[in-house]
């Protein structure tokens, strides 16, 4: 598949990315909101695309009062409409480089810290938190995993410790991680 630079940005906002619906295995999986026809599925993308012909919901003059982007929950999930403002204000191409950072980051997480149960957190907090919180929260894990003789294979403690590791960052940098 040949992707351009902007088949990751999705309709809601979301860079595709960093979706668990992007990230999942699953037949189901979405390969982004720019390619395919799979996205009947989405109440968003029917809405913004199919229905208005727009190319995200930043477009819409009902963004803040649109009855499917809040029954989605888009805004408290991602900070949805926050990205495409800063999409305006840092430029496309400074905001694509952070994205794709942030999904080497997920991808990473999900390879080395996924005990099956933890895609949607690591989404999450790969969309919500500074990149350098979450590589530093990796540095801290790996300590903390060396220190206890954690083996490799031991993925699910190997999770516990990082995302408690997330979970107190976000905390200590008032970040919402619910």
């Amino acid at each position: 598949m040949n992707q351009t630079k902007n088949d990751l940005i999705g309709a809601c906002g979301i860079y595709c990315g960093l979706c668990t619906k992007y990230q999942s295995r699953a037949k189901s999986r979405c390969i982004g909101c720019k390619v395919g026809e799979q996205h009947s599925w989405c109440s968003i993308w029917n809405c913004c695309v199919k229905r208005h012909g727009l190319e995200t919901c930043n477009e819409c003059s009902e963004i803040f009062n649109c009855a499917i982007f809040l029954r989605r929950k888009v805004a408290e999930w991602i900070p949805a409409a926050d990205n495409l403002l800063q999409i305006k204000e840092v430029g496309l191409e400074n905001w694509l480089k952070e994205q794709k950072e942030r999904q080497a980051l997920v991808e990473e997480l999900l390879q080395n810290y996924n005990e099956g149960r933890s895609m949607s957190f690591y989404c999450k907090a790969c969309t919500r938190m500074p990149v350098n919180l979450i590589n530093d929260a990796m540095e801290e894990a790996k300590k903390k995993i060396m220190s206890e003789k954690i083996d490799n294979f031991d993925i699910k403690s190997r999770a516990k410790i990082l995302k408690s590791i997330i979970k107190d960052m976000a905390i200590k940098s008032s970040i919402n991680m619910n």
